[in-house]
């Protein structure tokens, strides 16, 4: 094993076995052994595309080829020198996950009809593959899980992370599930009545839902979707389970996690409506009114809710449903401590928030993941409104502060947040609690003004997307902005990510699209692997979100980007790094086994 000395690579291995319950041949043959990279698929072996019309207007999905990682050089200066691969050594191999918008698809709190109202401000109100969140979710881990060698170097998987909106309406029912998908914990996704799905899917009242028991009189029937009996039934009966991933996972807050439909306050009526056994299968009259305020003016929604809570169960548009009290909707700390109940592997309790987290109420955190990286996890969401996002000053000052003391400690940097510099221009602030808000050019300015930031991860458009992001001197260098796409809408995608020395003072980010486990076509299953695989089918024929737009072009997608590397990289040696990967190839080992 180059690198380590034969008796500390004896030692390393005798340590491991011991802490992992790993028998010490078995792991001393693998981390001796010449590294071989992962025969797991990935984008980069076949991709998933729309194929000829079905019926109607709806197409099924089939396979295609696979898209080799395209080099960028954009903030090299220069060409990239052609026998880089003969010497590159990984330094960090991980998995980020985004937008997974796991979805209580009964739970009273959801206004699906808004959708009818306006199909363009409220998009997200209703999707076709609002029950199969879950199922979806769980193909995802796996697929991560099948990809935790890596498919460039045959590095182990370090730690996976996700930028937010992991839930999609502050549920607590729908926190636990997202954590349960991560962790590998069995579940069956269903609220209210056992095994009986009570929502607008099966309810003839909603022409604008999809009902796949008979489409015949709805608009996606019309499109030419398809008649799946049994669907939803399945949905809610059927067993999760993805596993768990096979390295320790960290989280941050998205605007789905902090507000409600990712773009209001909480009012004290909707927390109620939740628990309750009333669910609205249209908006009534008076109420609507009120909806052309709400992208305006958020006390809108606070007046719509006060009267719905003096009328509830009196007014037309409602059906009964079964309540339950798992549907609570989470006050903001409470993301953050549903995050310490969790399995201890794979881990960290916390998934990134600390005890000082809750104690302090402070939504953002940093941890060292590995003996080279320094992850910042920012808390991007406005806590007044909007879904777009900013850094209050505060938490900027912190980070300024965290990553003058990166550049002492010799530790390379990956921001973590749920905006991008897109989408981080919101101006929304409490008048009882002014804080200066600081939007994606200072943000960005200050990345760039320390050499060892390499990467700022996020997500919440739905799209693939990689900006680079340079330095103003035109001296060549800056960092790399990878969006990943989400699980909720096509093309149901998330990544890898693996930062390579080239061992020619430039480091390498190659960025791998991941397609979720599930088959390409849709065979009429309806175990879990086959709703996922129904729910990509659905999801790319859902016209209103413009499905084909979100894969990205070829430059967002399997990619590597090169920079010059920041000059502690010569700072780390190859015990170093032989080390690191000997405690992740231990751990991945483990999970194989069951931990």
């Amino acid at each position: 094993m180059s690198g380590l000395s034969r008796r500390s690579f004896l030692g390393t291995v005798a340590a491991l076995s011991a802490a992992w319950g790993i028998p010490a041949t078995a792991l001393g043959a693998q981390l001796a052994a010449t590294p071989t990279t992962s025969e797991a698929l990935s984008t980069l072996d076949r991709t998933i595309r729309l194929g000829p019309v079905q019926r109607g207007s709806f197409r099924r999905l089939v396979a295609a080829a696979g898209e080799k990682h395209a080099a960028r050089v954009d903030l090299l200066g220069r060409p990239a020198d052609a026998g880089r691969s003969s010497r590159r050594r990984s330094l960090f191999y991980c998995a980020h996950l985004s937008d997974i918008h796991v979805i209580d698809a009964q739970s009273p709190a959801r206004l699906e009809p808004l959708v009818a109202i306006s199909p363009s401000l409220f998009q997200g109100a209703f999707r076709p593959q609002d029950t199969l969140t879950t199922h979806v979710g769980a193909e995802m881990v796996r697929s991560v899980a099948g990809l935790r060698i890596s498919q460039v170097t045959g590095a182990p998987l370090a730690a996976a992370f996700v930028t937010g909106d992991s839930a999609d309406q502050v549920s607590q029912l729908e926190t636990r599930w997202y954590i349960n998908l991560m962790d590998g914990t069995p579940f069956v996704a269903n609220s209210g009545a056992p095994s009986i799905y009570e929502g607008v899917q099966a309810w003839q009242e909603t022409p604008w839902a999809y009902h796949p028991a008979d489409p015949t009189n709805d608009v996606y029937g019309n499109y030419g979707f398809p008649r799946v009996p049994g669907l939803l039934e399945a949905a809610v009966s059927v067993r999760v389970g993805s596993g768990g991933l096979p390295t320790p996972w960290y989280s941050v807050y998205g605007n789905h996690d902090t507000l409600y439909m990712g773009t209001f306050g909480i009012p004290a009526g909707i927390k109620e409506f939740a628990l309750g056994r009333h669910k609205y299968f249209s908006g009534p009259g008076v109420a609507l009114n009120y909806v052309q305020d709400w992208a305006a003016d958020a006390a809108g929604l606070t007046r719509l809710w006060n009267f719905v809570s003096a009328n509830v169960g009196t007014m037309l548009g409602t059906k009964t449903v079964t309540p339950d009290p798992a549907r609570k909707i989470l006050e903001q700390e409470d993301f953050m401590r549903a995050h310490f109940e969790t399995t201890p592997h794979p881990g960290p309790v916390g998934h990134g928030f600390t005890k000082e987290n809750l104690t302090t109420g402070k939504t953002y955190w940093s941890a060292d993941v590995g003996p080279f990286i320094r992850i910042f996890g920012l808390d991007t969401c406005n806590q007044v409104a909007g879904p777009d996002g900013a850094v209050p000053e505060k938490q900027f000052t912190w980070l300024r502060d965290g990553l003058t003391q990166a550049e002492r400690d010799g530790r390379l940097v990956m921001v973590l947040s749920h905006h991008n510099s897109f989408t981080l221009e919101n101006t929304a602030e409490l008048p009882t609690q002014p804080q200066r808000l600081v939007h994606a050019d200072e943000l960005v300015s200050l990345l760039l003004s320390h050499p060892n930031v390499v990467a700022w991860l996020n997500g919440h458009t739905h799209n693939s997307t990689i900006t680079p992001h340079a330095r103003s001197s035109g001296a060549p260098g800056g960092f790399w902005e990878i969006t990943t796409a989400s699980c909720v809408d096509f093309p149901q995608q998330q990544q890898v990510v693996e930062i390579v020395d080239n061992r020619d003072g430039t480091l390498s980010l190659f960025t791998t699209v991941l397609d979720h486990d599930a088959p390409p076509e849709w065979n009429g299953d309806l175990t879990s692997t086959g709703l996922a695989s129904l729910s990509r089918q659905l999801a790319a024929n859902d016209w209103r979100a413009t499905p084909v737009m979100r894969i990205g072009s070829l430059l967002d997608r399997n990619t590597e980007l090169l920079l010059p590397a920041p000059p502690v990289v010569t700072s780390f040696t190859d015990a170093q790094v032989q080390s690191s990967h000997a405690v992740d190839f231990a751990r991945v080992m483990s999970w194989e086994r069951g931990w």
